[in-house]
């Protein structure tokens, strides 16, 4: 053993015995674990680079979405990050989309006589307005049933307005994220079905202000394709109040989106072999892209940064896992989950066998815990080593959805854990130009890399 980092002599000892300790017929080493958590926690706070690497990333390179040059330049920089610590790194090719959002812009004008600028943003994979742009009347909807209820009567040769605000109620905000994101993915089509000309959809977040947020919608086949926008939360307001205030409302709305070829890009992978089962996989991971907004910092930045520093912690400890810990930069989530349905399938070719996959993909913020879906077995067993990590603040230690990039890789066996930071904050900034490095707490990325070491050096002891 050559140690990185001065380590006390009982610490360092343990960690060369404690992936091959059995655990014992009572249970969990609950002494010998919380010592090996504890150091967990230390170095993640004091040790890691984890923070660095993300500044690197979204100062130097930006924005990622797939098929773009930064995308490109990510997959590269993301590679010798992992070979500069010993992972020996792998890029796996998929095919992405390459959408490219161009020149926007758009105001109202009201029938008193008002006028007013809007901040939009083209949702992911819209089509562009024609000649000059798009000027016509809006009606406001919060439902499918507002919809239905307006009738193509009232909805043919205009724009529909979804302003379904996100419920405030919900103290996990990706409940009523869920909800609302209907619109977002479904109202051009729906919109459309009426002889709509245009679909704008109120931004998915909790806080009043400018910055739109954009996001992945869809075209069916046989539907028209109608260009559609998300508008800021205030200017939904603004909108929303001229409406009730009895004024008719017309929207100018121009956009230079362009749907171009797909285009090769890779997962980028990284491992430290298990010593005992190395055909077993621990996966962490996160995706690399993001949409064209703001650094991508907490979508999903923070994500693949904590996810590459487990493996970098492993490292400092000299840890020698007995399954194989894996990570992977996932590809292409935004837009499409080209890389996780590539990953998927090379899955099965190879014959590969994760016995645990971990996401992060809500955010850097401080953690809160794990939610936890599979086999349930398993799932039992990691809620009940809850009491190790509520020192740390994870308390949601549960059932729950894990998350959109290791969902193809579900079997029958193993289990899928989705890593849950506090989620409050998470969108004022979620696909948006407010999604900047600086938005990033350090202390809370770092805690939340080492939540999620943590739990990997469980699941690796004692198995599933």
């Amino acid at each position: 053993m050559k140690p990185k980092i001065l380590l006390t002599g009982a610490f360092a000892l343990y960690c060369c015995l404690a992936t091959a300790q059995e655990p014992r017929a009572a249970g969990i080493d609950f002494l010998d674990d919380q010592k090996v958590i504890d150091e967990i926690y230390r170095l993640s706070l004091t040790k890691s680079k984890v923070y660095n690497w993300l500044g690197d990333m979204c100062l130097d390179i930006g924005p990622r979405l797939s098929g773009s040059a930064q995308a490109d330049s990510a997959v590269e920089f993301s590679y010798r990050l992992m070979d500069s610590i010993g992972l020996n790194p792998t890029k796996q090719p998929c095919m992405v989309p390459h959408w490219e959002r161009g020149q926007e812009m758009a105001y109202f004008t009201t029938s008193e006589g008002g006028k007013g600028e809007l901040n939009i943003c083209a949702l992911g994979g819209s089509i562009s307005t024609e000649g000059d742009g798009l000027y016509t009347e809006i009606v406001e909807v919060e439902t499918w049933e507002d919809l239905e209820a307006l009738g193509r009567e009232q909805v043919e040769g205009k724009i529909v307005f979804f302003n379904e605000p996100m419920n405030p109620e919900n103290t996990y905000t990706f409940h009523s994220y869920g909800h609302c994101v209907q619109h977002r993915w479904g109202g051009a089509v729906e919109a459309a079905k009426y002889g709509a000309v245009g679909a704008l959809v109120r931004s998915l977040s909790l806080r009043i202000d400018d910055f739109p947020h954009t996001g992945s919608m869809k075209y069916d086949e046989g539907i028209p394709q109608i260009p559609a926008a998300a508008v800021s939360t205030r200017g939904a307001e603004q909108l929303s109040q001229k409406l009730k205030d009895g004024e008719q409302v017309k929207v100018f709305l121009q956009q230079a989106c362009q749907n171009l070829p797909d285009k090769q890009s890779y997962n980028v992978i990284g491992e430290i072999k298990g010593k005992k089962n190395p055909e077993n996989i621990i996966l962490v991971g996160g995706h690399l892209d993001s949409w064209d907004k703001g650094h991508g910092a907490h979508d999903d930045g923070a994500g693949v940064m904590q996810s590459l520093g487990v493996l970098e912690l492993f490292k400092i400890l000299d840890y020698e896992p007995n399954n194989t810990i894996r990570v992977v930069f996932f590809m292409n989530e935004e837009n499409g989950l080209r890389g996780a349905k590539k990953y998927a399938q090379i899955t099965e070719e190879k014959g590969w066998n994760h016995i645990a996959a971990i996401e992060s993909d809500r955010g850097g913020f401080t953690p809160r815990g794990f939610h936890v879906e599979g086999n349930s077995k398993a799932v039992d067993k990691i809620i009940k080593w809850k009491p190790l990590l509520e020192k740390y603040g994870i308390h949601q230690l549960e059932e729950g959805g894990s998350g959109a990039d290791i969902g193809p890789l579900q079997t029958d066996d193993n289990v899928l854990i989705g890593f849950v930071p506090d989620s409050q904050r998470y969108f004022d900034y979620h696909h948006s130009a407010a999604d900047t490095f600086d938005a990033v707490n350090k202390r809370e990325l770092e805690l939340g890399m080492g939540s999620i070491s943590a739990l990997v050096y469980l699941i690796d002891k004692y198995g599933l």
